[in-house]
């Protein structure tokens, strides 16, 4: 079931003035068009795509696929893999699994928001770091570990953690 009216255009013309082109998801919507199952998939495929799912773009796919706007919205709010909100240049990933827990994952979290001034879910005001908890990273034997846009590391302490978090400021201003 797809809107017969010019909704979809409407909306697709209304994420575009705040910076997201709908027909980059154009070829994923198309693969999986009348494919049972692929919301998953679609908006994991938008999360790669804009780096996370503004609600307008979720009322968007519904549109698209033929889903109500709820059910498109509770998949994306279920699953914590997806991102209603943009997150930072680096993106720090903070193991809270029981190894991290043990080892001191706690005093690495205080030590990150101590340092950047935000809390877990928080981004800096100057949109260079989002800090994340999440269940577990698999990589029990560094623990405590994160990972920062991908890069994994581990054995972290405080002072560690500010060490990471100074080189990458600085080269941040380096690069300006």
């Amino acid at each position: 079931m797809s809107c017969c009216c010019n909704c979809a255009q409407a909306s697709a013309d209304a994420l575009l003035k705040n910076g997201i082109d709908v027909s980059l998801l154009q070829p994923t919507l198309d693969k999986y068009a009348g494919v049972e199952g692929s919301l998953i998939t679609i908006l994991q495929a938008a999360q790669e795509l804009y780096g996370y799912l503004p609600v307008e773009l979720l009322n968007y796919i519904a549109l698209k696929t033929g889903n109500k706007p709820a059910k498109v919205l509770g998949v994306a709010t279920f699953y914590a893999q997806f991102r209603l909100e943009p997150v930072g240049k680096y993106l720090i990933m903070l193991c809270q699994g029981t190894a991290c827990h043990v080892n001191g994952s706690e005093g690495i979290e205080a030590a990150i928001s101590e340092y950047l001034n935000i809390k877990d879910g928080e981004t800096t005001p100057d949109g260079l770091f989002t800090l994340n908890n999440v269940a577990c990273l698999g990589c029990c034997s560094l623990s405590p570990v994160m990972m920062i846009n991908g890069e994994t590391y581990g054995s972290l302490t405080p002072a560690k953690v500010k060490e990471v978090l100074a080189s990458l400021q600085a080269k941040e201003a380096e690069a300006k």
